[in-house]
């Protein structure tokens, strides 16, 4: 239910947003300044992820792997975030396990494959059939239908755009295979 309210907090952004883009005559260098602002005023993608509960977990999983420094860098990333319940959807235990400073380079790597380099959107994803992620392996992208997989998890939300990239939501947490 949280997921359709951060769906529709995005589509009333986007409208928010085109509106004002739209207002604008003339000289498009000003619609340009005013989204890089709109951009800004929303924050990094781990800000964005630190003001919606619904990412509270993986909050909690870049706190511990240290990698809120990075991932609220200049960028721009592309990061396929997992709700809570799918990181609830793991053997239990698991993310207890991976929380642990002893787990910390598993954490990093699990993340990592998480985050894609630049600025990836919606219109863009559905091109590719795979991209590079950071920690180094290739996720898979395909889509069924109206659906957009990442590996075995399903984009739920799409172009959340933030000061340093964009978050698309994801249902499933992606295991890298090493």
């Amino acid at each position: 239910m949280k997921i359709k309210h951060l769906v529709a907090a995005v589509a009333v952004s986007a409208v928010a947003t085109t509106t004002a883009i739209a207002g604008g005559h003339g000289d498009h260098s000003a619609d340009k300044k005013m989204d890089a602002a709109h951009a800004m005023d929303k924050g990094t993608i781990v800000d964005i992820a630190a003001s919606n509960n619904d990412f509270s977990t993986l909050v909690a999983a870049v706190t511990a792997a240290d990698l809120a420094g990075v991932l609220g860098g200049e960028g721009p990333f592309t990061v396929f975030a997992p709700t809570n319940e799918a990181f609830a959807a793991l053997p239990e235990g698991t993310v207890e396990s991976l929380l642990l400073p002893e787990n910390k380079d598993k954490l990093v790597q699990i993340l990592t494959y998480h985050v894609i380099s630049g600025a990836v959107y919606a219109k863009d994803v559905t091109q590719l059939s795979s991209a590079d992620t950071v920690e180094g392996e290739a996720v898979k992208i395909s889509t069924m239908g109206d659906k957009v997989m990442v590996n075995d998890a399903q984009v739920v939300a799409v172009d959340i755009a933030a000061s340093n990239g964009v978050i698309h939501v994801i249902d499933k947490v992606l295991l890298p295979s090493a």
